[in-house]
């Protein structure tokens, strides 16, 4: 079982201010392309697995907005660590 919940809202700054949403679209797609479970939601995006790996790909979001011409990134980022075990489902499945 994965030991962290991590949440990110990322916030591109644009050079020209146009739209930031082809950046976050790019962003979820590091994270599906990473293999991670996750969920989108309105204002974040949710990941399951190993503290570390999340992590890193947070850091491959921010490098990849960069690479797209954004000229700095924001990341909130909330953590939930548990080394014990946490899923996506067991804190929302009465919810459901």
């Amino acid at each position: 079982m994965a030991n962290s919940l991590v949440s990110i809202q990322i916030i591109p700054k644009t050079q020209n201010g146009e739209s930031v949403l082809p950046y976050v679209d790019e962003a979820i797609a590091v994270i599906a392309n990473s293999g991670v479970k996750y969920e989108v939601h309105p204002l974040e995006t949710t990941m399951e697995g190993e503290l570390e790996e999340l992590i890193r790909i947070i850091s491959e979001m921010n490098q990849r907005m960069v690479e797209m011409g954004s000229i700095n990134v924001i990341s909130q980022v909330k953590i939930l660590y548990q080394p014990d075990g946490i899923s996506m489902g067991q804190l929302t499945e009465k919810y459901r």
